[in-house]
């Protein structure tokens, strides 16, 4: 047996061997493996580039305000797992906006939603607004709602779509300018973007929007 195994040994490395020395076919192998390691390098750092910004968490300088401990039920991680007025309610950055949305009564319409994307005005924001006058609206239930549902769009815009004129649920259009990480709803800033709760896409701005009519 063992001399039979030496004889198939010797007769495999005559046969290789041969080919080598005809190189045609030898040649051409190596040629697609030369050409087949280019392709997997440059194949590398697309699998590690840097993530779009439609999967970001959120951006902006606003976004320091935000409590970062997970527990905290203002913190990002917090607002993700509750819909949105839950999740604004937790954020003391939006307590003000908060309380208009309990005036409207417009807390159960907005969690129960299906996908949002909401343009919310922080503290700061209605601090703009005499107080003579943000008293006035926060008793006129109408106006309230009116102003409120004008900074709520149908649908999670992601960063990447943002850009452009969207419906609101009050009716009028909003026009959102600015791409990457800078961006403007009407003449508001966002101050805070992309954040996420369970049903909607929070955009915080630093101005409350007021609708056309």
């Amino acid at each position: 047996m063992r001399a039979t195994q030496l004889t198939a040994v010797a007769a495999a490395v005559l046969f290789t061997t041969s080919l080598t020395a005809c190189g045609g076919d030898d040649s051409t192998s190596d040629s697609a493996g030369a050409a087949a390691a280019p392709m997997a390098t440059s194949a590398a750092p697309m699998m590690s580039s840097s993530p779009a910004m439609d999967t970001m968490t959120n951006f902006g300088a606003g976004c320091s305000a935000v409590p970062t401990d997970s527990s905290d039920p203002g913190s990002f991680a917090a607002m993700a797992q509750v819909p949105v007025a839950t999740a604004a309610s937790g954020n003391p950055v939006l307590s003000t906006l908060v309380s208009a949305v309990k005036k409207a009564g417009l807390v159960d319409s907005l969690n129960t939603a299906p996908e949002l994307t909401v343009f919310a005005p922080a503290n700061s924001a209605f601090d703009k607004i005499p107080a003579a006058d943000l008293k006035k609206v926060l008793t006129d239930k109408k106006t309230l709602t009116s102003i409120l549902t004008y900074h709520v769009v149908p649908g999670k815009l992601a960063p990447a779509d943002l850009a452009g004129s969207h419906k609101t649920l009050e009716g009028d259009e909003v026009k959102v300018t600015g791409s990457g990480m800078d961006f403007k709803v009407g003449g508001a800033s966002v101050v805070c973007g992309n954040v996420q709760t369970a049903n909607a896409t929070v955009y915080i701005i630093d101005s409350v929007l007021m609708p056309k009519s």
